[in-house]
């Protein structure tokens, strides 16, 4: 059912639609959430097990928007004990999903710097020394030494490795041929509708516009959807639930001050590579203490593989391309890599804070599910599963209360889906893990203790450490580089690099010791080939800018740009004019990286930055990473 009606903002007509269920972004907690929902809607003779209530003698009305042009965009390789998602498809056979493998064997593995470039305090450079003269006895190689003991916390035995843009993919289909719910990708919802504190449906960006938002040619007003039921599922920088949080507030003692930038790549392995189909390799120490690494094969000579740099990383120079190339050239690797073909590249910020991340996870009208919920596990560094699992929670709890003809209340949100949220593993494990990270904001060696404490004492011990805000912790390029950089030499290598609008990163990590990368134009190429051949950027026209910089004055006053210095796509530079930064969405991979790494407070939340991070379309499409 649809009509035209006057909207509230100054007077624009729009079409509005009804449904029951509108859920915003396609993920696992949504293919979670759409996979029960679907199978709950109908009885086993096919009869309406519930019906609509805004289309008499119909099936309840179920709609999924998703600002990507495809269900299987870029997100990421993951390893994951599937517990929840076999508790949903209990028949599941890896061999029909794309890139998908059983886990075989799992190693953790230690990497030293070979090359001497990274910032190393001077207890883990005697360790190293030790590890080195130590050779034989501790079973090094090629640099590296493999854990022998990986705590069980941390294993997936029974798991999968799988490549979510495939897995999205798989999912999206078997849920549009249940025939129960639409999914509609390509279409960026822009905001929640909010009506005395209730969330009565969400709102289209609009198309037609400038870059500024201003109706143009071809202006189309975005339409409204109108719903009893509004699912949040657009992750941890999708712009409506960054705006519940923001009308909401957070709970008592909760925020969202840990994250990660997750650079990725897809890879053709060579011939000459004796890794089995799944096999996981995790790392940690190199190419800088605070960077982990990833590498997960699939059947067929693939792999998935990227690193994590993390938010209590202080460097005001923190690139994630350049340091994710070093991490491949490890000897430990690129034994394994030499050779290979880029099949495709990506990123992704993740929120780290876990439990502690948690929102308000229900109200009149609304509930909140996966990674942007507090669901993903910093303990067992896992989140696809713990989000599949919240999803298919409030779709069990839905099905309940559209079975009892119960509204959508907060009151009635928190009795099914809140109270089954709480007695869940999700809930218990997320405890467990709450602390686990802590000692990281005090070094690396405190913070592996920190992690291992936690994990061994199921949480009962844990070392502490309140992360600060982002802009309370930056070092300045003269603390990050001195002893190796002078305040002189870096004041023009910055005049140098800002005057060609580039960022600094390269040059200062040059200068500072990290030797250039041998570009070979199939594995190792620029961060510029990296657009072109591992991906496909889409920013379709007729949308105002995503990423837009709010307080002017703030970045003129900036010290480093963190944002063009992190950007994924390098979509973000310096404006060789001075003052604000240059966007340019044709190379915007929708990360949010910018996001997390404004160092400038909001005059209006100090816990945020400077940039908005708003709603748009397109982004970088990749279906296997």
């Amino acid at each position: 059912m649809s009509q035209t009606t006057p909207s509230s903002d100054n007077g624009v007509e729009r079409q509005c639609m009804e449904a029951d269920v509108v859920c915003v972004g396609f993920g696992p907690a949504a293919g979670g959430f759409l996979t029960t929902l679907a199978r709950g809607l109908t009885n086993e003779d096919g009869s309406l097990a519930v019906s609509s209530a805004v289309m008499e003698g119909m099936p309840p009305q179920v709609i999924c928007f998703e600002r990507a042009e495809g269900l299987s965009f870029g997100v990421s390789g993951v390893v994951t004990r599937a517990r929840g998602i076999r508790e949903t498809l209990p028949n599941l056979d890896p061999a029909t999903i794309p890139m998908a493998a059983p886990v075989a064997e799992e190693r953790v593995v230690y990497l030293l710097d070979p090359i001497g470039a990274s910032r190393r305090p001077r207890t883990l450079r005697a360790i190293d020394r030790v590890l080195r003269a130590a050779k034989r006895a501790v079973g090094m190689q090629h640099d590296a030494v493999e854990l022998p003991y990986i705590p069980p916390f941390l294993r997936k035995d029974g798991g999968l490795v799988l490549s979510i843009g495939q897995f999205n993919q798989w999912v999206g289909d078997n849920i549009m041929m249940s025939g129960a719910v639409q999914l509609w990708p390509g279409s960026p919802v822009a905001e929640a509708v909010i009506e005395e504190n209730k969330v009565v449906g969400v709102r289209l960006v609009d198309q037609g516009t400038d870059k500024d938002g201003k109706p143009d040619a071809g202006f189309t007003p975005g339409m409204e959807v109108r719903a009893n039921l509004t699912v949040i599922a657009d992750g941890p920088v999708g712009p409506v639930g960054r705006q519940l949080d923001a009308h909401f507030g957070m709970p008592d003692g909760h925020h969202q001050r840990d994250w990660a930038v997750g650079m990725k790549i897809v890879v053709d392995l060579p011939e000459s590579c004796p890794l089995e189909p799944g096999t996981v390799i995790h790392t940690l120490g190199y190419p800088e203490l605070e960077i982990f690494g990833f590498m997960y094969v699939y059947p067929g000579r693939i792999a998935s593989l990227g690193i994590f740099v993390p938010s209590w990383f202080d460097s005001p120079v923190r690139t994630a391309y350049r340091y994710l190339q070093h991490w491949m050239l490890h000897p430990y690797l690129w034994r394994h890599l030499n050779g290979g073909i880029l099949r495709s590249w990506g990123a992704k910020t993740i929120q780290e804070a876990g439990k502690r991340g948690e929102p308000v996870l229900a109200g009149d009208g609304f509930a909140r599910i996966g990674e942007g919920s507090g669901s993903t596990n910093v303990l067992t560094n896992s989140g696809v599963d713990e989000a599949w699992a919240t999803g298919s929670i409030l779709a069990e709890s839905v099905l309940d209360l559209l079975k009892q003809d119960k509204p959508f209340t907060k009151e009635s949100l928190e009795a099914t889906y809140v109270s089954r949220r709480r007695a869940s593993w999700v809930e218990s494990e997320g405890r467990i893990a709450e602390h686990a990270r802590d000692g990281f904001q005090k070094g690396f060696i405190r913070g592996i203790l920190g992690t291992g404490l936690a994990g061994l004492t199921q949480g009962r011990l844990h070392l502490a450490g309140l992360p600060p805000r982002l802009n309370e912790r930056v070092l300045s390029l003269q603390e990050h580089f001195q002893g190796k950089i002078s305040e002189a030499e870096i004041g023009q290598i910055r005049k140098q690099c800002i005057a060609k609008g580039e960022s600094l990163h390269d040059a200062l990590m040059t200068r500072a010791g990290w030797p250039e990368i041998p570009y070979d134009g199939q594995l190792l190429v620029s961060h510029q080939d990296a657009l072109l051949l591992g991906g496909k950027v889409q920013a379709p026209g007729g949308y105002a800018d995503h990423v837009v910089f709010v307080y002017p004055h703030l970045c003129e006053t900036c010290g480093v740009q963190l944002c063009a210095e992190i950007c994924s796509g390098q979509a973000i530079t310096p404006n060789p004019e001075g003052g604000v930064p240059l966007f340019d969405r044709e190379k915007c991979v929708h990360c949010g990286a910018c996001l997390w790494n404004c160092t400038q407070a909001s005059e209006e939340n100090k816990e945020s930055g400077a940039i908005a991070f708003r709603a748009g379309a397109g982004g970088l499409h990749s279906s296997e990473n």
